[in-house]
């Protein structure tokens, strides 16, 4: 199972169009190289210390998006009670 599919697919969405091709190389082995998904997400939220070879820009701006996803996370959260209110 994936642990979170939708942090490195999001990502990519908002950051793939804006990276170089050694960027885009970087991140191609990053997602494709380790064996376990679950490692990129533990380095990813600095679970786990990330390997000198995947430790690269690319790494450091998808642990910033970690970051700023788990914030806007927390942000969301408070109204997901609203939806299951009756309708007055």
């Amino acid at each position: 199972a994936h642990p979170d599919p939708s942090l490195s697919s999001l990502f990519a969405k908002e950051n793939l169009a804006h990276m170089s091709e050694e960027q885009l190389n970087r991140y191609d082995r990053l997602i494709n190289e380790p064996s376990n998904d679950w490692d990129i997400y533990y380095w990813a939220t600095e679970a786990k210390p990330t390997p000198a070879e995947f430790d690269t820009d690319v790494m450091a701006m998808l642990r910033e998006f970690a970051k700023n996803r788990n914030r806007e996370q927390r942000l969301r959260q408070p109204d997901l009670e609203y939806l299951f209110e009756p309708p007055r």
